[in-house]
């Protein structure tokens, strides 16, 4: 460790090196983004982009309206705005290569496809929301799957040399 480098150690400061995702990401090529990698990206920014803005209508309707069970619409509301964080992160984690925005990215996903499901039963207009959130969903976890994105991250496959 350099001089330098323990001096801001020592006012509490990380070294350059150290304690960071970028040290990580060194060895990567960091050429133009591929393609697939920002689709997923887009893919996750658009499913938080739409629970937030759930979350917050539910929020605005349940301060200024009459709900039947406050409590439950504000927790609902909160809910939904904490869902909408997560993939918010992975989609910018996605954007700048982190390879642990993959983890909730996929979740994400792997999350929405229960609910198309139960709006695809409903007997209402919501099946059509329901085909359309299968669709993102899947669309989403092939872009998260493929071995573009997986390359970009730098993940590596089982079996795949560290080298």
């Amino acid at each position: 460790m350099s001089s330098a480098d323990k001096r801001s150690t020592e006012r509490g400061a990380r070294p350059a090196n150290q304690g960071s995702d970028q040290g990580a990401d060194q060895g990567r090529d960091q050429g133009p983004r591929p393609g697939r990698l920002t689709a997923a990206a887009a893919v996750a920014g658009l499913e938080a982009l739409a629970l937030l803005a759930g979350g917050l209508y539910l929020l605005v309707t349940t301060l200024t309206g009459d709900p039947g069970d406050p409590t439950s619409a504000l927790m609902g509301a909160v809910t939904l705005i904490a869902l909408g964080l997560i993939p918010f992160a992975a989609a910018r984690g996605l954007l700048l290569r982190r390879s642990w925005s993959r983890g909730p990215a996929v979740i994400t996903q792997i999350l929405a496809l229960p609910v198309a499901w139960q709006l695809l039963q409903a007997d209402s207009l919501m099946i059509p929301a329901g085909i359309v959130l299968a669709v993102i969903a899947v669309t989403g976890l092939v872009l998260l799957t493929s071995p573009t994105t997986t390359e970009a991250l730098g993940i590596r496959r089982p079996g795949q040399d560290a080298s």
